[in-house]
């Protein structure tokens, strides 16, 4: 017996598993026990037992097994660790007691399956029983299927996962044993309780018998749902309200359905068929089979496959492609039927998986409800219901609203009743405005179609979108709508039954029924961890996740939403529109507009016209206009000029009234198609860009680009409207524009024959590109390889160049428009950044169809990819690779991929861990950003690759890491501790590549997060590895680690390290401190440059810009061509083409420029002209001259070329115009004509070029740079002529283009052309050369003289004579010109070369023995030059004639003769001022030299006698310069070369100082004033600190001050000055002034004395707004900049503060409104709740200063000048103006028998009494005295205004002496009070001294027992009233003064910052002061109310504060009384 107790002795647990039973059963007892007792469910006492409990379970002995049981249950009730037992457990107790005979133990058992299933453990416990299904013992079958049962009637369907079930036991329904059989049908019973007739599918299989007992149980089963009985240990608080509610309350909540869960699809029960694989081979080829009999048995065939209820996913494209082109195309219906069928069973077989193929099948489908046969349109309607479910109506929006505007009325009421249908399976959600706007305004319109059927659909579908969204989002698209319609819309709602079968929507409750249909959207994927939780549909995720994602894009939708509905109209009908119409205008206009006489119909568009200009914009209807237009004949107009009337016309409607999309509507078909024509295309382009600047970029361009390519053939207008879109893109930006639905047009443009067409799409795809990126390339992959390469060249062409700003937009969101202002301004960058991405808000990567390819990555799949053997895994990847390459773009989900994926990357073998690394770049890049949520389980195996030996390796990884990185940046990197852990791994090669990589990476980035320190440590050790390039790569990171981490914070971080490495770091770092970069940041978008931007691209060229006005086609019309008559509008299109003038105005010039620099057409650039250059020429000509023209200058004869070039010259002078606007493409062709072989031809195309340059020369037109580029390359070509007569005219052709093109440009490319083979053509370019060197100077020469010198030194060596010759003359023209610097120039030579320069000199020096050695320069440079040195100043080029050397020089020897008649002999080198004018005299210039002058008889006496009169000497002046002369003289302003800049400043200062020629100046004061800013800035910056060209500096300030003395000196100009321009000058000025370099130079003091009066005079002069405009720009860019100078915001301030003074007197010349705005700006940006965390507020108080004074002339007329404001209401401004004025108002009120002038405004009188010497009479207070005076002594209060406040208060006291001021001196200090009197007793002193003004009574302030005494500030009466020291210093000085001493040393310091002469730092009005000094103190002795004398000095202050009073020395003050005392004594006698 003792043996058998001797387990008693054993632990527990020993217990338990003892090989003795009876041991077992005490240990379960015990444990059962112990279980008990423990109240901590984390005791570590259970985790004894956890791996014991299988063996409680399968005990061997009954009774101990059935206490086991006992045991477990108890551990799982009580202990924590209880759910990981669940699977060994269960799969024990399924084997080991379901079977038992024992009762108890088959219920204990059944009961711990039931506590897993409570403990969450559901799909474990599943799992296992599913498997007892196949095991050989029925009573385990049986038992699981029970427990199953069970499960499901207690849990519900919520918990138990049905699906497996369900697919599982239809097989026990035939088991063998009756018992299973019973369990099973009991099962399906329950089963059909939760999800009923889902069921049924299921059991398709079964015999009929059992089927029909089934039924019978399914009818046995109560209706009431079923509901959850037991709960999981989660949902313990459903089970208490279960538990609380009572029977009675169950059948009325009937909504709360929560226990039943959610509704199972049948669906998802079923098994997927594979039906692609059983698809017969012949099938594709029997389906293009022409026997209709073949395609049907083929469809007949294929019918069953697709008839599985549920198919297996796979690529289904080819077979759609075949049914629905079948659908599309044939003809026979039975076959269209059998397709439709087809696709409807396909359809319902992958449902979500047909997503990819739905937008094309619906778009046929709705174009096929044309068919009339009934059978068919069924079809169609099915298989359009079953395909809808798997998209979207976002998605096939376009083909919807396409298919409502069809011609065809059966389309257009089937497509209504699709939406009907569709709309009952929507949801709210799925309804947005976006989708439901367009669809709600089409469908209204229908309600008024012709066909009842349409009215009848479209009353449907309005009523069941009203159902799912409710009545108001509908309201105001019926607002509208006849009663009838209402009341026919209401009555189908009332029918309406939606999907989830509500019939009416509950107002009191919308978000119960919201949710409803979302959770019937989507199956759940998964049961919720937690009863409370609700399973989201998908459709709610996506709608959360993009509305969290594009905030900002909603917001401006719902603006633009907004402001479209605002602008939608109703649909007049046709007799409104008549009444209107001639209401409006008038009938005879209606009637003329209808007339059959061309000229009548034009002459009431012209009356139409001019009244439209005169209406008010409100009385604008146009909708009645556009459509009276388009009355008969309409938009078919014969006549061009009616034609092109009209189109102007809409253009002037949609900019001066308001344009709705309806009106827009009914003019686009009319557009596009006339956008194609020659006459009319380039005006509706216009129109069509004001249209879209009314309406929408984004409406119009959809508009017209489907009505083109689906409403109308031509291919010129497809063309055209693509190159539109292109332009309009780039002005109008992509903000507004959905990429969409315009990227199948396109493709169809890419598809098409026509090479325009194809041109225009590549064209429009390059603009794309530049904002959408690489992503667009991805839309076009399925193109053909050809066209692929075109896109790809033409993305290269765009390269990386920024999309243009744009400068058009909606006309309601002008600027300051939109009340959201302050979010436009914030969300700018994400604008751009959102078009650099596709704009508009749109997500580019919802554009690219991306493929889910997780059903194809399989169980299989992944098995092979974990095989033990490599080439199978290897194997494996290559699959995965090849999904991924045939998917492109994929979805997020991979499945198991990315866990097999992060396994390979370990791969012990190399080659598959490269191809893994490979694989995952290729993930990243197929799914974009979306694979973040793979970072953490993919990157770290990419790090670990990089620690690699083999470089392969390594890059692959590298790339992987770089593709993460472009796709969700670093920080997931740093924030999942991915990179330190990374770095943490001590490899070298790792440490390399990691630390190289982050080198590169981490200065993209602004911001990282903080864990970014986590990485330091392993950055210090890297630093001191041993391996140096580790270190190298270390280093390099170092500077990016410290930009983000910050210097200091990494300091700190080396205190962990040992002092040596300490040490060492420590050093690196400072080394590397220098290199910080610094934080990239956005691009600074400055408004001054967008502005400059948008005048760029708005500049019309010089020729056009006064186009606009003239008729399409000006000039006369040829005689021989006949006026149009009846029968000639018979004649074909050709002859009527032919009659127009051989050249047509066309202001396409700055077009074809901005497509060549952007690429969109060849640059003109060959050494052959080949077909391509041809083609394209022609096309660009086709605008510019006649069909007939055209065909000549083209043809193959050459005899054509001639007579077209001689149509050209003769009416040359008649189309003078038209020749300028198209004078880049007809020289263009002239370069064609000179590789003709044909010698006639030539000479032609030189003639006409000659007649051209001469006509442009007298007109004083120039050459445009894209012109000259484009033609004088090859004109140099053919001075190298084997013809004589060729070159002799290329020769006069060159020189003529200098005298329209800049002689410098000109040179360089004749340098060119010192490169050719021919050498004769070297020959000449050598001579040309030598005439400009001669002509203008060493200057031509480009790049510059030394360059160019060496250049043609280098053609002396050549072996023609000829060429030798021509550069030795060519070298003698520049030594003629610069002396013996011209072998500086040519550099070394050899020997024979330098010999021959040296002989070739000196034979030259013989000849001219006239002239010195060295070339005098010429006469009018030795006038500019005398303080210059003459070998560097020369004459800018183009000044030809004017400015050539008065000596004449030798022309080289090898010169040709001069041209007869040409440019060369009609002018002369000889000045000819003195010269007489031979052709008003009558003679000629052989005869004027023959004939010799007859002598007269003088009487010598007589001319003696009379007084001799010396005559008055008359300055030559040089003559005007043109305008492109100005423009070089302008240019060379900003010039690097200081001599250069010195010499234009000067020639422009001569220009300046004469009135009658500075008047060529007007329209370029901006571009001289931004040079000289420019030249300013660079010469403080760049030359300043080089003391080699210190005085050159000070001679350029010198010089440029006074230029712009002058400039301003001459009010016309001055007033030419904008606001911005201004403000960087004045900018500019001011930082001079605060410059103190230019003080240390000889004579920089007086240049800032210049700069001084310069800014007086900018001041004074300039337009008054602009310049306040500036000033407030400059001080709100002060406020903005923390770190700007206090004494640059003072000199600002200074400025403003004097033009307040000015204000009175200029207050007519100023512009209000726009100084209003100004200050609003300022305001709104630094409101005044801003400033008081500032050190000083005086800028707020300078704007309120402007303000007041404005509010003060103004009075309530202020307020009106608000009209730029946007909500004035809201305004700071408008706030502080209505209390200015209220305030005046209530002054007003509160006076009277005066007038209420305020004090400002008896300023004059007061001034006018002090001039007359007559005292100022005592005046009434003034209404506002409390007021003025508690402002007065605010500003003493203030340390900046002390000064200011002061001289108030005395002007106040000697204007109002009676006035109190106790009040306020009563409530400050005694010493505050003392301070006040010593300021005032000054002031009077000095007042007393400049004008005898006696000083105010200051009266002390009265206490309770002594009175108040006045007195005379001048003369102290009591010891109490002397004056402190400062005082009688003061009065000293004045009586020192009067007896003549020197006041010198007694001057006190505080003084010295008040002296004018004294100081280097002078003032502003310096000059003025010292001029007009006494006159001013004179004229005002006072100020009151004015601000403070403005005082520009540097360094010093002339304002006394409280705080820092004067620094006057200790003096004794008795002293200076008896000092005093003596000199008044001196005075008296």
């Amino acid at each position: 017996m003792a043996d058998d107790s001797e387990y008693l002795k054993l632990p527990i647990d020993e217990q338990c598993v003892h090989k003795v039973w009876k041991a077992r059963l005490h240990g379960y007892e015990e444990a059962v026990k112990i279980f008990g007792r423990i109240t901590e469910e984390k005791s570590p006492e259970f985790s004894k037992y956890a791996g014991l409990l299988k063996k409680f379970v399968t005990d061997s002995n009954a009774v101990a097994q059935e206490k086991g049981l006992d045991a477990v249950i108890a551990f799982l009730e009580r202990a924590a660790l209880a759910p990981r037992t669940c699977g060994e457990v269960v799969s024990a107790i399924v084997i080991k007691c379901l079977n038992s005979p024992r009762t108890k133990t088959r219920e204990k058992a059944s009961e711990i399956i039931m506590i897993y299933v409570e403990l969450e453990k559901q799909e474990v416990v599943m799992e296992e029983l599913l498997k007892g299904f196949t095991n050989k013992q029925p009573k385990i079958v049986t038992a699981c299927c029970r427990l199953i049962r069970e499960a499901l009637r207690d849990f519900g369907s919520k918990v138990i996962q049905l699906k497996p079930v369900v697919r599982s036991f239809g097989k026990l329904l035939e088991h063998s044993d009756k018992n299973v059989r019973e369990e099973a049908k009991l099962l399906a019973v329950e089963l059909y309780r939760w999800i009923g007739n889902a069921l049924k599918p299921s059991l398709s299989n079964i015999k009929p018998v059992q089927m029909k007992e089934l039924e019978e149980e399914f009818e046995k089963l109560p209706g009431k749902p079923p509901k959850q009985t037991r709960f999981l240990k989660s949902q313990q608080d459903l089970k208490a309200a279960a538990e609380a509610k009572g029977d009675d309350e169950e059948e009325e909540d009937d909504d709360d359905e929560v226990d039943a869960g959610p509704a199972i699809d049948p669906f998802e029960l079923l098994e997927a068929v594979d039906i692609l694989s059983k698809i017969p081979k012949d099938f594709y080829d029997n389906m293009d089979e022409k026997k209709w009999q073949t395609r049907k048995e083929a469809l007949d065939g294929l019918l069953p496959l697709v008839s599985n209820p549920k198919i297996e996913p796979g690529d289904f494209a080819d077979l759609i492609r075949i049914l629905k082109r079948t659908i599309a195309k044939d003809t026979n219906v039975m076959i269209v039927a059998l397709a439709v069928k087809c696709l409807t069973c396909i359809a319902n077989g992958i449902r979500k998986k047909f997503s990819p193929y739905a937008v094309l099948c619906i778009s046929t489908i709705l174009d096929k409800f044309k068919e009339k046969k009934i059978a068919v349109v069924t079809a169609l309607r099915e298989a359009s219901d079953a395909i809808f479910p798997s998209t979207s109506l976002q998605n096939i929006l376009e083909d919807v609203l396409a298919a409502l505007e069809n011609k065809n009325p059966s389309i257009r009421a089937e497509t209504t009743l699709f939406l009907s249908r569709a709309f009952r399976i929507c949801t709210v959600t799925m309804l947005p405005k976006a989708v439901l706007k367009p669809l709600a305004i089409l469908l209204v319109k229908k309600l008024s179609d012709t066909f009842p059927e349409v009215r009848e659909g479209a009353s449907l579908a309005l009523a069941t979108a009203q159902k799912v969204v409710g009545e108001k989002p509908l309201a105001p698209f019926l607002s509208d709508v006849e009663k009838i319609k209402l009341d026919r819309i209401t009555e189908c709602a009332e029918k309406v039954e939606l999907a989830n079968g509500t019939t009416a929507k509950k107002s009191s409750k919308p978000k119960a029924e919201e949710k409803k249909p979302q959770a019937k959207a989507a199956p759940v994927k998964a049961a919720p961890k937690k009863a409370g939780a609700r399973p989201k549909s998908a459709g709610a995720k996506a709608g959360t996740s993009k509305a969290a994602a594009k905030k900002t894009g909603k917001k401006k939708a719902s603006s633009s939403d907004n402001a479209e509905e605002m602008k939608s109209e109703p649909l007049l009908a046709d007799e409104e529109v008549v009444d209107k119409a001639t209401a409006a205008l008038s009938a005879a206009v209606i009637q003329q507009l209808e007339s059959s006489n061309w000229k009548e119909r034009l002459a009431a568009m012209e009356e139409f016209l001019t009244k439209v200009h005169n209406m008010d914009k409100n009385d604008v209807n146009t909708q009645v206009f556009v459509r009276i237009l388009a009355k008969k004949p309409g938009w078919k107009e014969a006549n061009f000029q009616v034609l092109n009337a009209k189109i102007t016309m809409v253009g002037v409607l949609a900019e001066k009234a308001n344009f709705s999309r309806r009106t827009a509507s009914f003019v686009i078909s009319g557009l596009v198609d006339k956008i194609g024509d020659i006459k009319s295309g380039a005006k509706v382009k216009e129109s069509l860009t004001a249209v879209a600047e009314a309406t929408q970029l984004g409406y119009i361009s959809e508009e017209i680009v489907r009505y083109a390519f689906t409403e109308q053939k031509n291919p010129k207008n497809q063309a055209e409207t693509l190159n539109w879109l292109a332009q309009a893109i780039q002005e109008f930006g992509f903000t507004t524009l959905n990429v969409k639905p315009l990227i199948p047009f396109i493709k169809m443009a890419l598809a098409a024959v026509n090479p325009q067409v194809r041109s225009g799409a590549i064209s429009l795809i390059g603009v794309m590109y530049m904002y959408m990126g690489g992503v667009l390339r991805s839309l076009f992959e399925s193109e053909k390889a050809a066209l692929l390469a075109q896109i790809d060249a033409e993305f290269e062409k765009v390269g990386t160049n920024k999309p243009p700003a744009p400068f058009r937009g909606l006309k309601s969101k002008v600027p300051g428009g939109s009340a959201g202002g302050d979010d436009d301004d914030e969300d700018e960058d994400e604008e751009t950044e959102e078009d650099a991405a596709g704009g508009g808000g749109m997500n580019l990567n919802d554009l690219v169809p991306r493929t889910d390819i997780s059903g194809k990555i399989t169980s299989g799949l992944i098995e092979e990819l974990g095989d033990q053997k490599w080439k199978i895994r290897g194997e494996a990847l290559d699959k995965v690779t090849t999904i991924l390459k045939e998917a492109g773009h994929i979805t997020p989900n991979l499945g198991e991929l990315g866990a097999a994926l992060k396994a390979r990357l370990g791969d012990s073998n190399k080659l598959l861990q490269t191809t893994a690394a490979n694989i995952c770049t290729t993930v990243v890049t197929a799914m974009g950003p979306p694979v973040k949520k793979y970072v953490t389980s993919l990157v770290p195996g990419l790090f670990v690759i990089t620690a690699d030996v083999k470089p392969s390796v390594r890059a692959a990884a590298v790339a992987g890491l770089n593709a993460f990185e472009e796709q969700v940046g670093l920080a997931p990197f740093i924030e999942d501790e991915i990179l330190s852990t990374a770095l943490a791994v001590d490899k070298p090669n790792l440490r390399i590549e990691v630390f190289g990589w982050l080198a590169e990476k981490l200065a993209k980035y602004r911001t990282l997060p903080s864990d970014l320190a986590l990485s330091v440590p392993f950055l210090f050790a890297a630093l001191e590895d041993r391996n140096g390039d580790v270190r190298k790569q270390a280093q390099a990171a170092l500077p990016l680690f410290m930009m983000h981490l910050e210097f200091n914070k990494m300091m700190k971080m080396t205190s962990k390290l040992k002092p040596s490495s300490k040490t060492n770091v420590c050093g690196i770092m400072e080394k590397q401190r220098p290199n910080i970069p610094e934080k990239p940041g956005k691009p600074a978008s400055s408004g001054k440059s967008s502005k400059k931007k948008k005048k760029v691209v708005e500049e019309p060229s010089p020729v056009s810009e006064e186009e606009p006005e003239r008729p399409a086609v000006k000039g006369k019309r040829p005689k021989s061509a006949p006026a149009k008559t009846s029968k000639s509008s018979k004649k074909g299109k050709g002859d009527d083409e032919d009659i127009g003038p051989p050249l047509i105005m066309n202001n396409g010039k700055d077009k074809r420029l901005k497509d060549e620099q952007e690429l969109k057409v060849l640059k003109w650039n060959f050494t052959t002209p080949r077909l391509e250059y041809i083609d394209q020429l022609k096309d660009q000509m086709q605008p510019c001259v006649s069909k007939a023209i055209l065909t000549s200058l083209f043809h193959a004869d050459f005899k054509y070329h001639i007579q077209a070039l001689t149509t050209f010259t003769e009416n040359l002078d008649t189309y003078k115009d038209a020749t300028m606007a198209s004078l880049d493409v007809l020289l263009k062709y002239l370069t064609i004509r000179f590789f003709d072989t044909n010698t006639t031809v030539i000479m032609k195309t030189l003639q006409y070029i000659k007649a051209v340059f001469t006509v442009m020369a007298d007109e004083d037109l120039s050459l445009r740079e894209h012109e000259a580029s484009s033609f004088i390359p090859y004109l140099i070509l053919k001075v190298g002529d084997n013809k004589e007569n060729i070159r002799k005219d290329v020769r006069a052709v060159m020189r003529l283009i200098t005298k329209i093109y800049p002689a410098s440009k000109m040179f360089g490319f004749i340098m060119d052309g010192l490169k050719s083979k021919n050498s004769r053509q070297r020959t000449e370019c050598l001579e040309e050369l030598g005439y400009l060197i001669e002509s203008y100077g060493m200057n031509v020469c480009q790049p510059s003289p030394p360059k160019a010198m060496k250049e043609i030194a280098g053609q002396i060596a050549d072996r023609d004579n000829s060429v030798r010759s021509a550069a030795l003359n060519t070298l003698v023209q520049g030594y003629q010109a610069v002396g013996e610097e011209i072998y500086k120039y040519v550099g070394h030579l050899n020997d024979k070369d330098m010999g021959m320069l040296e002989e070739r000199i000196k034979r030259s020096a013989k000849k001219n023995t006239g002239a010195p050695p060295k070339a005098a320069p010429a006469a009018s440079q030795q006038k500019d030059d005398r303080k210059l040195d003459p070998k560097k100043g020369v004459l800018p080029p183009g000044w030809r004639d004017q400015y050539r050397n008065p000596g004449k020089m030798q022309r080289p020897g090898t010169a040709p003769a001069a041209v007869k008649n040409g440019p060369s002999s009609r002018s002369s080198n000889q000045p000819k001022t003195f010269s007489l004018d031979l052709e008003k005299l009558g003679l000629e210039s052989s005869e004027a030299e023959n004939e010799m002058p007859e002598l007269a008889d003088t009487n010598v006496d007589e001319i003696m006698t009379e007084p001799v009169v010396l005559p008055k000497r008359r300055i030559q002046k040089s003559p005007i310069p043109n305008i492109m002369q100005l423009n070089f003289m302008v240019s060379q302003v900003a010039s690097n070369d200081l001599a250069v800049s010195i010499k234009s400043l000067a020639k422009l200062d001569e220009v300046l100082k004469e009135p009658e020629r500075n008047k060529i100046l007007k329209d370029h004061v901006d571009q001289l004033l931004v040079a000289t800013s420019l030249q300013m800035r660079m010469a403080f910056s760049k030359h300043m600190g080089d003391p080699s060209t210190s005085r050159e500096v000070v001679l350029m300030c010198r010089c440029m001050v006074a230029l712009l003395m002058s400039l301003f000196h001459s009010k016309p100009l001055a007033v030419e000055a904008s606001k911005d321009v201004l403000s960087d000058l004045l900018n500019g000025l001011i930082m001079v002034l605060l410059d103190d370099r230019l003080m240390v130079l000889e004579g920089g003091p007086q240049v800032m004395r210049s700069v001084n009066v310069l800014l007086v005079k900018v001041v004074e002069n300039a337009d008054h707004s602009s310049t306040m405009g500036a000033l407030i720009k400059l001080l709100q860019d002060c406020a903005a900049r923390e770190s700007s100078a206090p004494k640059f915001v003072q000199l600002v301030m200074k400025c403003l503060w004097r033009m307040v003074r000015m204000m009175p007197n200029i207050i007519d010349k100023l512009k209000v409104d726009g100084i209003l705005l100004d200050l609003h700006h300022f305001l709104k940006a630094f409101p005044s709740s801003s400033w008081s965390d500032r050190p000083s507020d005086t800028p707020l108080r300078t704007v309120k200063t402007i303000l007041h004074s404005l509010a003060k002339i103004h009075g309530d007329k202020i307020l009106t000048y608000q009209t730029l404001i946007t909500d004035p209401e809201s305004s700071e401004m408008d706030g502080y103006l209505k209390r200015v004025l209220r305030s005046n108002w209530i002054s007003s009120q509160g006076s009277t028998g005066s007038t209420s002038d305020s004090v400002n405004g008896s300023m004059d009188n007061d001034r006018a009494n002090l001039q007359n010497g007559a005292k100022t009479a005592a005046r009434k207070a003034p209404p506002r005295t409390n007021d003025i005076l508690a402002e007065i002594f605010k500003k003493i209060g203030s340390k900046e205004n002390t000064r200011e406040g002061l001289a108030e208060l005395y002007d106040f006291k000697q204007k109002y002496p009676d006035v109190d001021i106790d009040p306020f001196l009563n409530k400050t200090s005694q010493i505050f009070q003392s301070y006040i009197e010593r300021g005032l007793r000054s002031i009077a002193l000095e007042r007393h001294e400049k004008g005898g003004v006696t000083a105010p009574s200051i009266p002390k302030p009265r206490n309770n027992n002594e009175e108040t005494e006045t007195s005379d500030s001048t003369v102290p009466q009591s010891d109490e009233d002397i004056a402190s020291a400062n005082v009688l210093r003061e009065r000293i000085k004045v009586l020192r003064a009067r007896c003549g001493l020197d006041n010198g040393p007694d001057l006190p310091e505080n003084k010295k910052t008040d002296t004018i002469s004294g100081n280097q730092e002078d003032t502003l009005l310096h000059s003025e002061h010292l001029s007009s000094h006494h006159q001013t103190n004179e004229r005002s002795g006072r100020h009151l109310y004015n601000p403070e004398r403005i005082s520009l000095g540097s360094s010093s202050s002339s304002m006394t504060t409280p705080s820092q009073p004067s620094s006057v020395p200790d003096t004794n003050v008795e002293d200076l009384k008896k000092r005093l005392q003596r000199i008044k004594s001196s005075l008296n006698k």
